[in-house]
């Protein structure tokens, strides 16, 4: 692109810049965008569509009138790439620079407010002026946790995505440092990629996809092939994966609302199987999807008789244990007990949930809870040697934590009384320091009374 360095484009008049000097970055080529470079970017990726750029900016109208700057506000601009939330000339302009370039944008008012404007301070056909300094992109994250990432070079069509059971069919490129392991056209089904070798975050990746997209995924090992790696691939353990996936085609499956009931239980059926083979492989994630689908399918159903209500809750009890059971394995403390409570509600004296949960507040330091739990299971099933060993450890545990908060408060004690010691030797400056000291041990006293009763550490 051209740069101007004999003459700042200030001093300027835009239609003699962008007349001499423009470049049509539009995809039309209708000059409905025309872009002067004033400052070079770093050399390599541009922003694709769904990153999240930051920028400076500062719009003009074609006489010179300033109506916005976010360098006044002293704050970048965020927003994420051709998804319509900035005006389609920024979209355009932004998509076509790299990290760190300044350049100067000329929008026709179809690229820009168009024949309403934006009043006040935008008139109706206004052709807008724009100078665009690109901070920083990156790419759109799919999960809570990062571990999916996800940058799209060709946008999809219409509004359509695959659910969960939808066939997919694509065409996967797969890379790890650069070098490229796995070339292929392969269909799968939504939630269960794993049979034909395909990572969870592809899987993942499908139900925010178009028919025709193109998009790179940045996968995390949690994502990618896990702490096993893959041999097939000789991808070693806890490896980052780059997948370039095509949407060619896919067929939706029925939603849940679409599902009678004797549909949903025969589904539930093959997804319980199912999630218990990944769960013996130790899948555990792919297993949490399979069990998912069940809660989905059969959370809300109620059954016509007794009998049918009691096979509806059977099935949707075994998802919800094993889903915690899952999440025992997968460290998530917080949703086996979810998961846990939920079972408590419909079965109070459910040994299996209390005992998960018990687990789940062990390793969670909660020892005063999870004790009680492990006293129900006992309560339940009195021959339960499981739960009766956990209620030694936990006993232990407490005890444990009883004798470091003696240690803690015999040494808080202890710099107390050297303090007061090193205060002062006067009579009237001693009654006064060992007032503090008093009021100091009645504080440490009641935490730690506060502490016995939780069975915790303080903080």
């Amino acid at each position: 692109m051209t740069t101007d360095k004999d003459q700042s484009m200030d001093d300027q008049s835009p239609a003699v810049v962008f007349a001499a000097k423009g470049i049509d970055v539009t995809p039309s080529r209708d000059e409905g965008v025309l872009k002067v470079v004033k400052n070079q970017g770093e050399d390599g990726d541009r922003p694709m569509i769904g990153d999240k750029v930051a920028v400076h900016y500062t719009g003009k109208l074609i006489n010179g009138k300033k109506f916005d700057s976010s360098m006044e506000r002293k704050k970048p601009f965020t927003f994420s790439l051709g998804k319509g939330q900035v005006i389609k000339g920024l979209d355009i302009g932004v998509s076509s620079m790299q990290r760190g370039e300044v350049c100067m944008l000329l929008c026709k008012p179809a690229y820009a407010y168009g024949s309403a404007g934006c009043p006040p301070k935008i008139p109706p056909n206004a052709m807008l002026q724009f100078e665009v300094e690109l901070l920083s992109f990156q790419g759109e994250v799919l999960t809570d946790d990062g571990g999916i990432t996800r940058r799209i070079k060709v946008k999809g069509e219409g509004y359509n995505n695959p659910n969960d059971g939808s066939t997919v069919h694509v065409h996967l490129e797969g890379r790890c440092e650069e070098r490229l392991f796995d070339t292929r056209d392969v269909h799968f089904v939504v939630g269960e990629s794993e049979d034909m070798g395909v990572p969870l975050g592809v899987d993942r990746a499908m139900e925010k996809m178009q028919k025709g997209e193109c998009c790179m995924l940045y996968l995390k090992p949690k994502y990618g092939f896990g702490k096993e790696g893959r041999a097939q691939y000789k991808i070693g353990p806890n490896s980052d994966l780059v997948y370039e996936v095509t949407l060619n085609n896919f067929q939706k499956a029925k939603e849940s609302w679409e599902l009678d009931q004797k549909e949903k239980l025969k589904l539930s059926a093959t997804a319980k199987q199912k999630g218990t083979q990944y769960f013996k492989a130790g899948r555990y994630l792919q297993a949490v999807v399979q069990y998912q689908r069940v809660v989905l399918w059969l959370e809300m159903e109620f059954g016509v008789g007794k009998e049918e209500q009691q096979k509806l809750q059977d099935f949707l009890l075994a998802a919800q244990l094993n889903l915690a059971m899952c999440y025992l394995k997968l460290r998530e403390y917080a949703l086996v007990v979810e998961n846990c409570n939920k079972v408590i509600e419909l079965d109070e004296k459910n040994e299996k949930a209390l005992y998960r949960r018990g687990k789940a507040r062990l390793f969670r330091n909660e020892f005063s809870l999870a004790m009680s739990d492990f006293k129900l299971v006992l309560q339940v099933n009195p021959s339960n040697r499981a739960a009766r060993d956990q209620v030694s450890i936990c006993q232990r545990n407490i005890r444990e934590h009883h004798e470091k908060d003696k240690k803690i408060y015999a040494n808080m004690f202890q710099k107390f009384a050297e303090r007061d010691v090193k205060a002062g030797k006067g009579k009237r400056r001693r009654g006064e320091d060992s007032g503090v000291m008093n009021e100091n041990y009645q504080v440490a006293i009641k935490r730690r009374r506060r502490s016995q009763d939780h069975g915790q550490d303080c903080p």
